[in-house]
Parts: C-alpha cells; structure tokens; sequence
C-alpha cells in the first residue's frame, strides 16, 4: 500500500465510452482508457485491506491488492506477473467482466466508489504486451497428451495449463475459430477478435495445437489420448415456443450476434442469410447481458428503434441491494453502454403469440404480468396484470439464456469445465472451471 491516504484523496475515476454519436457508427471498441498518470493514481486508491474481500469474490482469487500497489509504484511488470498467477487471459475479463472484485471492495461499502480494478487490469495486460512482458515459453513434455473439446474461455485456461506442466495439448474447435463465446457472442464493440487472435498466436507459439472445423462427439472422443477436457459450452439457447414462432423475423440472440462478428471477420453471406436490424423495429425478449449485446449491435446495422422486454420485475435502483448484501454482488438496475444508445425497457411483460402478415413478422402480442409469492413455496406465481397489447416490431430476438447441457456417462479420464459443467454464467466463471480441471487431470495421470 503505497499511498496510505490515496482512498481518502483520490476520487474514483472511469474511462467512460466513447461519445455516443461516434461509437455507434462502427464496431470499435465503446470504452476508452486513461493515460498513465490517472491510471496509476486509480491504482493507489487500493487500500491492501487486512481481509481483501476482492480476492474472495473473484472466482480466480486474482491478487487484486498485490498488483494494484505495484501498477501504482510503476512496476508494470510486476503488476503483470501477479495478475497473471491467477489469471491466465486477464485481457479477456479486463474487458468483459462485471467486476465482482469490485462489488466485494471495502471502498463500495463506505462510499459506493471501489477501486477501479477491472480497468487497472486491462491497463496492465495492454502495456505487458505492449513492453514485450509477454513472450512465447518453451516447456519439457512429459510424454502424455491431453485433447481439449472446445476453444472457449475454459477449454483455453485448461488447454494452457496442461501445456505448462508439460502435456501435449490438441484443442479441437468446431467452428472455424478459436474463442466460443468470446468470438461468437460477444460483440467486436465490447471485445476486439484481434485480442483473441493475439493470445491464440502465442498458445499456437507455445506448443498448442489448434484444430478448427472439427466437431467431437462425445460418445466418440478421438483416440491416442491419455485424459479429456470437455468444454463444449452450452450450445443449447433457450427458445420461446409460443405461436407465430415460425414467422420470417423471429431469431435467436445468436444468430445475429455470430454472423455479424462472421462478417466483421470478413465473411460474406447471400441477402436472404442476413440477419440484420436495418430500418426495422426491434424488439429484443430477454433482459441480461445477451439482449444488451443485441441492442448495441441492432443500432450500429441502422435499425430503425429498440424495444427490451424482460418478463422478471424490474430491479431496484443501486447501489445497495438489500435481498443481497455486500459484500455479495448487488441485484440492482443495469444500464449499459447499448442501454444508452436508445431502447425503450419494459420489465415484468410475457409474450403470448408472435403475429405476421406473408409469413414475415409483423409484431408481438404481449401481456403486463406481476408475480405473487408461492404458498407451497419455490417459483414465485405469475398471474395477469393487465390487458393485451401488441408491440410492432420487423425483427425479433430472443435472448432469454442458455440450457444446461446433460452429458451421458463418461470414461474417468474425460472432465468437464466451463458452462458445459456449471451451465450458463460467467467468462470468469469458465476460466476459474477451465483452470480447476487441468489441476484435476494433472493429479488424475500422476496419481
């Protein structure tokens, strides 16, 4: 703790987005950086508390004190060799995590202004790659060889863990790309595909071999090798079978958000494939992380409004969530940077039928709806509170989350990580997973 007052004299300071009117022209990257000084004066605010409650709600138990002290006294690479211990893409959660860490921090009990840590991340993996901190190593093999089945954010940990202690690694993709959701889901103005790309080319440099196109049956995992890592994600979404369903106009989230990261990456598709917002009416069914992606991308493909529905009860204003209290993370009202982009928010509303006209959609019946608590206990009972209305809209999205996969009986040596063992959740989440099951495999093939 190099500036014992820091907490007390520094105020909290964010980068912030890039102005909006500029941002939603393009797929760039929305949020912007501080310079040197700033960052470093962000750093300081860091209190190296005796029970840092950072490091118990970050599920990498990043050493959030130890780096922040060091970013603030300059010691870049320090910084970076202490965020790497635990966190092996921490230009990933840098970007894309919502911070538990910073929920948990002892500076947003007192005054709801914790240390920026998930910036200061970013801040120090960029200038680690910048200043060549990071450089391929070479490792003894110990002769055993483990097979990864899927390249997303927990397959890649477990893929390079095993690499470092010494195990020969082939990750099998199914898509043309490395990343999951991270190049799949995750749109270009939250995540740049060439911070994937970038990592991959050091793993490939390291001794991981990539093998895409290639999808694995789990009933038929490919021979010759000693353990299994299965990291397949959750490919299932969660659909909406209400009638109209079949309408021209009705999509899963992911059918937009993946082809339109396809065709950043320069793939073409016939007008007829094209799932696109432009001078349409949007209506996105699903209030999380997945329908905000929707909206920022409909309004950069030029669409012509937004409209959010989420059939939960809308969540309290912040910051303190009574149900869930520090140093928990906080069940509150959520704007993104999409969210201020334009869209209107409705919550507790369910859908009833899709309508269309030729087969092509043409709007949404829906229902104001309020949930009352279960006298035998358990899921709350939704009952009317209102009459039907129609909601116009040429183009829907359904973004209402990810099934739990069910997986058949496996052979001792195949672990599962990632969502495809915990279901949907955090990229944080899957990394913390990935890393768990190459310990898990390390002591299966030793013991």
């Amino acid at each position: 703790m190099g500036k014992l007052k820091a907490f007390l004299e520094v105020p909290r300071i964010e980068a912030g987005y890039r102005p909006i009117h500029d941002r939603i022209q393009d797929f760039g990257e929305v949020e912007q950086t501080l310079n040197t000084h700033d960052r470093k004066m962000q750093a300081s605010r860091c209190m190296d508390c005796g029970v840092p409650f950072c490091h118990w709600a970050c599920p990498l138990g990043n050493k959030t004190s130890e780096w922040n002290d060091a970013l603030y006294k300059g010691e870049w690479q320090l910084a970076y060799r202490l965020l790497n211990s635990t966190n092996d893409f921490p230009e990933f959660t840098g970007r894309i995590c919502p911070a538990l860490c910073e929920k948990a921090c002892v500076l947003n009990l007192t005054d709801h202004a914790p240390t920026t840590n998930r910036e200061n991340e970013a801040a120090i993996t960029e200038a680690a790659w910048r200043e060549n901190y990071i450089v391929p190593q070479t490792y003894e093999r110990n002769g055993k060889k483990v097979a990864v089945i899927g390249a997303g954010p927990a397959g890649l940990v477990a893929a390079n863990r095993l690499n470092k202690k010494g195990y020969l690694v082939t990750v099998f993709e199914k898509n043309e790309a490395p990343g999951g959701l991270l190049r799949y889901g995750i749109p270009n103005f939250k995540l740049n595909k060439k911070i994937i790309d970038r990592r991959i080319a050091l793993l490939e440099q390291e001794g991981i071999i990539f093998k895409y196109n290639s999808p694995i049956d789990v009933n038929a995992l490919p021979e010759g090798f000693d353990a299994y890592v299965l990291s397949t994600g959750t490919p299932e979404a969660r659909d909406l079978k209400i009638p109209g369903r079949e309408l021209k106009g009705v999509h899963l989230a992911l059918e937009l958000l993946s082809q339109q990261n396809r065709v950043l990456a320069g793939m073409e598709f016939s007008k007829e494939e094209r799932v696109t917002a432009k001078g349409k009416d949007v209506l996105v069914i699903g209030g999380g992380d997945t329908g905000s992606d929707c909206i920022g991308t409909s309004h950069r493909q030029g669409c012509k409004s937004v409209t959010q529905i989420e059939i939960m009860p809308r969540p309290i204003d912040g910051p303190e969530d009574p149900q869930n209290p520090w140093p928990n993370y906080p069940r509150v009202m959520k704007t993104t940077s999409s969210h201020e982009e334009g869209c209107i928010r409705r919550w507790n509303i369910n859908s009833l039928e899709f309508l269309g006209k030729n087969g092509k959609l043409t709007g949404v019946k829906v229902q104001p709806i309020d949930w009352r608590p279960n006298p035998e206990g358990g899921r709350p009972i939704m009952v009317e509170a209102g009459d039907p209305e129609i909601i116009k809209c040429e183009i829907c999205f359904l973004a209402m989350g990810f099934l739990k996969p069910q997986h058949p009986q496996l052979p001792e040596n195949v672990f599962v990580c990632g969502d495809a063992q915990n279901g949907a959740s955090l990229v944080v989440r899957a990394m913390a997973s990935g890393r768990d099951a190459a310990e898990k495999i390390d002591k299966f093939l030793n013991k």
